[in-house]
């Protein structure tokens, strides 16, 4: 029988995380072993202290064993950090190393959520590609520049290492290995059981746009807020770098290095953050929505709508504005 370590690291971390991975592979080895075959895993929660507290000692877990014990395993499971990254990492140094080693001998490795700081802090990550919450993203490209980071995806998986998005979509990641390591037929019915859609492939419709300003470009920040100012109107990328005296090149350099994307894909993200709002939260039309962020090809607003959110306009709408009740043509 294969070992799973789900590790419960020092520090804040996400409980859920930690709980339901636990469960939903139990619910897998006992379907399977219902069915008279054996089970895969021997699953076991595993970390460096005796007991660790979450929410202000609210709930506590105590492991089954100490990381020492566990000299080979074929599974490993990274829980959610929260958002104590850097407090994390040095407090986990042990777990990294221990991670590092495993992987080398054979586990496969799977970080849940903003446990991809723990992962990606034991190099495995570099020149791979990556999934975080999309609230975190942006301070992960700054401390990880040389690992592909994919903001809009679910679930990545490359090389034996796999991450996903953000919060409860870990379900996701648990069924994606269940079906790997136990066979679809078992996925299936875990997703019915704990009524977990098995068809989300993107979290991009959740990610809310704020743009990146944790940096120390002046001029980049100029330009931010005056595409998150104007972006209603028609603006030139290179008018708007004349403005600032830097030329385009130099202008298209600098902004992605500051905040991870082009200028012209951040005034896109603005309008559409603006017109996911519209769509939200006002009995608007498409049409309407599309002229009040700026665009007026609906083509073009269509195509980008589905670039950044994974959904057209009117799904969008229908999906998130309680008073949709029509279908827009």
């Amino acid at each position: 029988m294969k070992h799973l370590t789900i590790l419960v690291p020092n520090g804040e971390n996400n409980l859920s995380s930690i709980v339901g991975s636990y469960k939903i592979f139990n619910r897998a080895n006992a379907i399977f072993t219902a069915k008279g075959r054996n089970a895969v895993f021997t699953i076991e929660l595993v970390g460096t202290s005796q007991k660790i507290g979450f929410y202000d000692d609210l709930f506590t877990v105590q492991p089954h064993k100490k990381l020492s014990e566990i000299k080979k395993t074929n599974c490993i499971i990274i829980p959610s950090l929260n958002h104590n990254f850097d407090s994390a990492v040095q407090e986990n140094q042990e777990i990294i190393d221990w991670i590092n080693k495993q992987y080398h001998l054979g586990a496969e490795v799977a970080s849940i959520c903003t446990g991809a700081f723990l992962l990606a802090a034991t190099g495995l990550l570099e020149g791979k590609m990556c999934a975080t919450h999309w609230s975190a993203a942006a301070v992960f490209k700054q401390r990880f520049p040389n690992i592909n980071l994919q903001p809009d995806q679910l679930i990545t998986d490359e090389n034996g290492i796999y991450t996903n998005g953000g919060a409860y979509s870990f379900l996701n990641l648990i069924l994606y290995l269940i079906e790997k390591f136990y066979d679809r037929e078992t996925a299936l019915l875990c997703s019915k059981i704990f009524q977990i859609d098995m068809n989300r492939s993107q979290q991009s419709e959740f990610i809310i746009f704020n743009g990146q300003k944790e940096h120390e470009d002046e001029a980049v920040l100029e330009a931010q807020e005056y595409l998150e100012q104007n972006f209603q109107e028609k603006i030139s990328i290179a008018y708007l770098s004349e403005k600032l005296h830097i030329t385009r090149r130099n202008f298209d350099r600098r902004f992605i290095k500051a905040t991870g994307v082009t200028p012209l894909d951040y005034l896109q993200r603005v309008k559409i953050e603006a017109a996911k709002k519209q769509l939200e939260n006002y009995p608007k039309t498409v049409t309407e929505v599309m002229y009040e962020v700026g665009y007026n090809d609906a083509k073009a607003f269509r195509d980008v709508f589905c670039r950044i959110t994974g959904l057209s306009p009117v799904e969008y709408k229908l999906r998130y504005n309680k008073n949709a009740s029509f279908i827009e043509k």
